[in-house]
């Protein structure tokens, strides 16, 4: 399925930096650009609202093409938003940081992260608006978070890919990163901020296409995952980054399995069958626990990082879960 302007609804995005519990925060939206005031209050018609919660880094340019391909996939009829994280995209010059302490001290931190979207929710979506949320990684344990904390939202389904719901730290890759997140990422700042003021843009691009490439995505490397990856080379969105990933190793252990039953009629889980961040026994441990889940496993060799080579196809996936559901 490709993605152009010819192909159905216009897939060009209105993108806009707001600020969110004090943090310049990056939103992409297809579709509706408000849904909130009258007409979302449950006066009018029912709206539908997709809204998709990034992995880490959370930086919503990753996620152009997976939006837009499941805009397309519905025709346009319903709105799909995304937002970044708290500090991992690159805001303008005249948009600066404007954090009171009294909304949250630490909203760079995983559960700032989880009151910065609860903050987002509530400042931009109406009460009466049905939701679809879609979270990739970290974003599935935000989206359990949310669910427990606010049981009024309207949620028609949650959809969790590749989630890292527990045992961060336990699995294959949480070994070897937790040490170096959680020790070892101070010595990091340094050659990144060199980076970010000695290289000009066309050799930080070089730079991050070569990294990507090297990763071994070749030619599929989604050309959208370079210009996200240049956020990173701003010391302040790589720290932040990096920091809400050291508290995740610590944080994200037990699984909340209270939570998964209360709202399982209501949840699909989606596990890689390579998943070094949520191997696959995760997934036979989700589907022992939880026998009447909706609970899948992706047979298709797909990586944690969806993003970066097989958003179209993951879109397609999510579209065919969801089409029966808003019948």
């Amino acid at each position: 399925m490709k993605v152009t302007d010819s192909e159905g609804p216009s897939v060009t995005p209105h993108a806009e930096f707001v600020h969110c519990l004090g943090a310049p925060t990056h939103v992409l939206k297809y579709g509706r650009t408000h849904m909130r005031g009258p007409g979302y209050d449950g006066q009018g018609p029912p709206q539908i609202l997709f809204m998709l919660i990034p992995g880490n880094p959370g930086v919503m340019d990753y996620y152009r093409t997976f939006m837009a391909g499941l805009y397309q996939a519905f025709k346009g009829q319903y709105s799909v938003w995304g937002i970044s994280h708290a500090g991992h995209c690159v805001p303008p010059p005249d948009l600066e940081a404007h954090q009171n302490a009294d909304e949250h001290p630490d909203v760079f931190g995983l559960d700032g992260q989880v009151e910065h979207k609860r903050a987002f929710l509530r400042e931009h979506v109406g009460p009466a608006v049905r939701l679809v949320l879609i979270g990739h990684s970290i974003g599935c344990h935000i989206i359990l978070e949310i669910l427990k904390r606010d049981p009024q939202l309207k949620v028609i389904k949650s959809v969790l890919l590749f989630p890292t719901i527990e045992r961060m730290a336990e699995s294959p890759s949480g070994r070897v990163m937790t040490p170096i997140l959680c020790r070892l990422r101070y010595l990091a700042y340094p050659p990144i901020l060199c980076l970010s003021f000695l290289l000009p843009l066309r050799a930080k691009t070089l730079l991050a296409s070569v990294a990507l490439w090297a990763s071994g995505l070749g030619p599929k490397t989604d050309p959208n995952a370079v210009s996200a990856s240049l956020n990173l080379f701003s010391v302040h969105c790589a720290a932040n980054s990096m920091y809400m990933a050291s508290q995740e190793m610590y944080q994200v252990t037990e699984r909340d399995n209270v939570t998964i039953q209360e709202h399982l009629d209501k949840l699909i889980f989606y596990y890689g069958m390579s998943d070094h961040w949520c191997p696959v026994e995760y997934y036979h441990d989700m589907k022992r626990d939880f026998p009447a889940g909706d609970v899948r496993l992706c047979e298709k060799g797909i990586r944690h990082a969806f993003v970066l080579d097989s958003s179209l196809e993951v879109a397609q996936f999510v579209h065919s879960w969801i089409k029966e559901v808003l019948v």
